[in-house]
């Protein structure tokens, strides 16, 4: 008789939580925390969604009630976007479309640089590697107003001012820190046997780097982009200082403050611009936000 042998199964280890663990579990999971929540949530999201109301109002009704009342009185036009879209005087249309040229390479570019520099701190071994690090890190703590002066005068001095490269270096010099640290901190997650394994096969540098661990930075690389994209496409200080507000280099940020400035009265104007403005960034974080999340999360995992 042969005795047949039973499939191994492996039980799960049982996870004991403290006290206070079960004490935060359940205050989290309380319907007053979620009653909070969703207060908190409306809360947020009641001034986007009148902005939206006010933006599709004739300008008579904006002026003279408020967006409440259009559900009382609905009346719809489109006429505020026709006018903002514009590439005429109002008109942001030109504005819209720096700011893509804008920031599309001031996202790449301080990928690209720090992938590269996260790899070299985590994985290649070099004298002063640590110290240089931390100077990197370090370099978060400076203010970006403190640099705008200094690299405004480099800019002159090279002859860039009121071009695009001073915007896309400035974001680039800003972000490589924080992307840096980060993405270093994603790549010494990694299994160092994973290494070993591609230099047994034969792998340089460059393979280990580009077949090895760039498919495995996805999640990261997604979730800083995402951040920088953010970032830049919100932004209006740096923008200001070194595009210098001229219609052929400054953004859409730029152009709904000179808006705002000579427009103060043209509510239906500032109102569909500013939401055109946060159309874009609110369509890339919900489309990605599973991205977003996944990379935050990857540096606390172990595969």
């Amino acid at each position: 008789m042969t005795a047949t042998a039973l499939p191994l199964t492996t039980v799960p280890a049982l996870v004991s939580t403290t006290p206070a663990t079960r004490t935060a579990r359940k205050k989290l999971t309380s319907p007053w925390a979620s009653l909070s929540a969703v207060l908190l949530a409306v809360l947020w999201t009641l001034p986007t969604f009148g902005l939206a109301i006010s933006s599709i109002r004739p300008e008579r009704q904006i002026k003279s009630t408020g967006w409440w009342t259009f559900f009382s009185h609905p009346q719809v036009t489109l006429d505020n976007y026709r006018a903002v879209l514009s590439s005429g005087s109002g008109g942001l249309g030109a504005y819209f479309v720096n700011s893509f040229v804008i920031t599309l390479p001031a996202v790449i570019i301080p990928l690209c640089l720090a992938a590269l520099a996260a790899y070299a701190f985590a994985w290649v071994p070099f004298r002063g590697r640590d110290g240089l690090f931390v100077a990197v890190f370090a370099l978060q703590i400076v203010p970006i107003q403190v640099t705008l002066i200094p690299l405004l005068s480099l800019y002159v001095k090279a002859g860039l001012a009121g071009s695009f490269w001073t915007i896309w270096i400035s974001h680039s010099i800003f972000a490589l820190p924080l992307a840096i640290f980060l993405l270093h901190n994603f790549m010494r997650e990694i299994p160092r046997e994973l290494i070993e394994a591609a230099r047994m096969d034969g792998a340089g540098h460059i393979q280990i780097f580009f077949q090895v661990l760039l498919p495995l930075l996805t999640p990261a690389l997604a979730a800083f982009g995402i951040f920088q994209f953010l970032w830049v496409w919100n932004d209006l200080l740096v923008a200001l200082t070194f595009a210098g507000g001229t219609p052929e280099v400054a953004p859409i940020t730029v152009g709904i403050a000179n808006l705002a400035g000579t427009r103060g009265t043209a509510w239906h104007l500032l109102s569909a611009g500013a939401f055109v403005s946060i159309i874009v960034p609110v369509t890339v974080f919900l489309s990605l936000q599973r991205y977003f999340v996944r990379g935050l999360l990857a540096g606390g995992l172990k595969g």
